[in-house]
Order: C-alpha cells, then sequence, then structure tokens
C-alpha cells in the first residue's frame, strides 16, 4: 500500500513523499492515520538530526517518519494479534516503547526511530514490538483529535504523579500531589499548561483546594479563564486564581499571600525560564515539591536553589519526560468521561502544512497544532476561520461550528471536516 508522510533526512529536512509501505508480517498491524498533534519534541528532533538522541545515525539513507501524538483506525491486523485487535478499531499510541532492541535501543520510539511508523503519514505499519510493550491503545471515544491529544495529556498525568511528599518521622516518601493542598502552575498558559489544568479540574481522586496559574501574557490567561473558568473550578471545590505575574511588583510576595503567607504544596514549571524556575523555588511551602516540567534545549541550563529550605523545609524538585502506559490509560480514560482537550488546539491544519509548522514551531503563535493527514489545508488559526468564511464554505461553516463550542475545535468540526474533504476529493 503506498502512504504519503512527512520524513526526516537530516537537520531541517523534511519532506512529504509517497512511497511503498511493505506488507504486513504476521506480528505487524497496518493503520490508517488520522490525525497528529505537532510537538515541540518534534522540532527539537528535526533541528538536532541525528544528534537527536531518538534519530537514527542512517536518516540520509534510511528517513523515518515524524510526528508521535496520533490516533486512527486499524486497518489490517497479522494473526499474532488477531485475539486483542480487529480492524475498525479506534487506537492512540504510547510512544515511548522503551524497547532495547529498536533502531536505536531503548529510546526507540514511534515519531522519531521508524522508518514506517510515525503520526504524519497517511498509513503506517506498526511494529510488533508496539503491541509487546502494550503500547497500542484501543480508543473508544468520539472523534480522533482526544486520542491525538492524550499523549500529551499523558505527560501532564505523569508529572502529577510523579510529585512526591515527605512523611514526618520517616524516610518515607509519599507520591502524588497533596489532596487539598496548593498547588501552582507558573507559565501555565501554553498547550501543556492548558492540559494540567483541565487534568487537575477534571480529576476525581485527588485535587487542590487552592489552584494559582501564573503567566505573563495577559491575553493567554484570559482565553485561559474563559475555557477553564473559575465557576467550573469552584464546582468541583477548587479556589482557582489567574495571576499576571508581569504586572506585579514583587510576584514572589504575591504569590505568597495568595496562599495565605503558608507558600505552595506543589509548584509546576512550564517553562524552561531561568527567573520562572527560582520563582517556583522561591513560593514552595514546608515540603513543597518543585516539578520542572519543560525540558530545555539548553543542556547547560541551570537557576539557583534555595539550599538552605531543602535543609530545613525539605523542599525538593523533581521532573519528568513523558508519560508511561498507565497515564496514557488514564488519559483515555478520563476522556471517556467527560475531559475534552479541545482547549488545547489553537490551529488546524493537512498533512502539506506539516514541514514547515514543524521547522518553525516555536514562531508560531497560540496552542496545539493538530493535523489531518488525509487533507491539504494550509496552518490555519481557528481564530481566522469566521474570516476566511466570508470567501470559503468550509471556513464560514467550522467558524458557525466553533462559536457553537465556545471557538474552540469539537467531534462536531472534525466531522464536518472529514466528511467535507470526502465529498469534494474525487
Amino acid at each position: 500500500m503506498k502512504t504519503k508522510a512527512v520524513r526526516l533526512y537530516g537537520k531541517k529536512d523534511l519532506r512529504l513523499e509517497e512511497f511503498e509501505l511493505p506488507q504486513i508480517k504476521e506480528n505487524e498491524i497496518l493503520a490508517r492515520v488520522v490525525t497528529d498533534s505537532l510537538c515541540m519534541s518534534s522540532y527539537k528532533a528535526s533541528s538536532q538530526g541525528t544528534d537527536h538522541k531518538r534519530i537514527p545515525g542512517d536518516v540520509a539513507e534510511n528517513p523515518i517518519i515524524i510526528g508521535h501524538e496520533f490516533a486512527g483506525e486499524l486497518l489490517e491486523v497479522g494473526a499474532k494479534w488477531s485475539h486483542k485487535f480487529k480492524a475498525g478499531d479506534k487506537f492512540s499510541i504510547q510512544p515511548a516503547l522503551y524497547y532495547e532492541n529498536g533502531p536505536v535501543g531503548i529510546l526507540s520510539a514511534p515519531g522519531y526511530s521508524y522508518r514506517y511508523i510515525g503520526g504524519d503519514a497517511t498509513y503506517v505499519v506498526i511494529p510488533n514490538e508496539v503491541m509487546e510493550k502494550d503500547c497500542l491503545l484501543t480508543y473508544h471515544g468520539e472523534g480522533y483529535y482526544p486520542a491525538s491529544l492524550a499523549e500529551p495529556l499523558s505527560c501532564v498525568i505523569g508529572a502529577m504523579h510523579a510529585n512526591y511528599h515527605t512523611t514526618p518521622g520517616s524516610y518515607r516518601h509519599k507520591m502524588e500531589i497533596v489532596d487539598g493542598g496548593k498547588m501552582a502552575i507558573l507559565a501555565g498558559v501554553g498547550p501543556m499548561g492548558l492540559a494540567a489544568i483541565n487534568y487537575v479540574l477534571h480529576r476525581e481522586d485527588r485535587k487542590p483546594s487552592l489552584l494559582v496559574v501564573t503567566d505573563v501574557d495577559q491575553a493567554r490567561l484570559d482565553r485561559a479563564a474563559t475555557i477553564y473558568g473559575v465557576d467550573l473550578a469552584a464546582s468541583r471545590g477548587i479556589t482557582l486564581r489567574y495571576v499576571n505575574t508581569g504586572t506585579l511588583e514583587d510576584p514572589v510576595k504575591e504569590l505568597k499571600a495568595i496562599s495565605g503567607g503558608s507558600g505552595y504544596d506543589d509548584v509546576f514549571v512550564f517553562a524552561p525560564v531561568k527567573p520562572v524556575v527560582e520563582q517556583g523555588d522561591a513560593i514552595l511551602a514546608f515540603d513543597g515539591c518543585l516539578n520542572f516540567f519543560a525540558g530545555p534545549d539548553d543542556t547547560g541550563f541551570s537557576a539557583m536553589l534555595n539550599f538552605y529550605n531543602v535543609h530545613y523545609a525539605y523542599t525538593h524538585i523533581v521532573g519528568t519526560s513523558g508519560g508511561n502506559n498507565d497515564d496514557m490509560v488514564e488519559a483515555l480514560e478520563i476522556m471517556s468521561k467527560g475531559l475534552d482537550p479541545a482547549g488545547l488546539i489553537t490551529h488546524i491544519g493537512g498533512l502539506n502544512a506539516v514541514a514547515a509548522a514543524t521547522n518553525n514551531l516555536p514562531q508560531i503563535p497560540g496552542g496545539k497544532k493538530l493535523i489531518y493527514t488525509h487533507i491539504d489545508m494550509p496552518l490555519t488559526p481557528i481564530a481566522d476561520f469566521a474570516t476566511l468564511g466570508e470567501s470559503s464554505d468550509l471556513f464560514r461553516e467550522l467558524a458557525l461550528i466553533c462559536n457553537r463550542n465556545k471557538g474552540l475545535w469539537s467531534v462536531e468540526a472534525e466531522t464536518f471536516l472529514l466528511n467535507y474533504f470526502d465529498k469534494h476529493i474525487s
């Protein structure tokens, strides 16, 4: 079967090409990709090429398919896996396989390391190790885009689970955020910060009593407050505050005052910015845990840490890089119970838009860029749909649908988009 895919040949060398997929083996699965969400990690992979730890050294001769936040439909299931999967199943994939015999060893991952599987493709061959590692996950919800966003949501879930606190009088650590505690999410209204807010508001087993979200971009703060409002938080027993620290004379003093003077049990830093990290350290409560979430490009990135507080106030730091299988399963489950990740999405595009968008991702404002791999469409901000709709039936209808959904993407919008292109492509 032929596929169209965006393949990496070297640093910033991404090419949209059509080529033949090999016939699947009895331990493989053929799948149709429907959606892929572009990730900053793909930008890093393209920028670094073979210097990237997940990229094979021979991509110039054997290019890999990029994209790792994808979802679609299984088309043909090899005999080995027919007891577990069937044609027609919708799927999502956990790309962190931890498979020692992969193309680059244990760090091998779809979207980075493989020739025939990645999210920015029309059709892919899912290799045996994905199923062996239980990383092929069946999705039972509506639409496809939520399953694409299960992977970034799983990263947030993993971060929450990775936080830990001490038990006075012992050396036993208690994993997880403090239930009923005080939480701050700094630089928290980018795509992943929004995912964190959404998860905190919808989680059932534990939650903070106070959630403070900061940023220096008032427009983004206002958008976050519209999507995830204080009334919604209050209905779940959480006091939610959005704070523009750029307008504060002394952000640390003001943030500690909001906490009642005690500081925050759990602080998440969503930008690799030295002052933000140091601000997070300064607002920690006794036994507070700082989670450094955002991975920096700079291998020498560092910030000051108050070691007096480490010793006497038991403050500590943790970091995570991605979620695991359990986190992906939890992401899919919580979405099936009503969590809609649409608030992360600000742009829609087709496969033709992937190469340029990936290579320029830091310069493109907004949140997640969602790709529909079987269509040709420029990467388009949802906010521009209404203006474009003045001369386009497609965008006029999409604007109407999004307006009915608080200006957000939705299963209704996705269905219309896919049906529109089905009808207009001979």
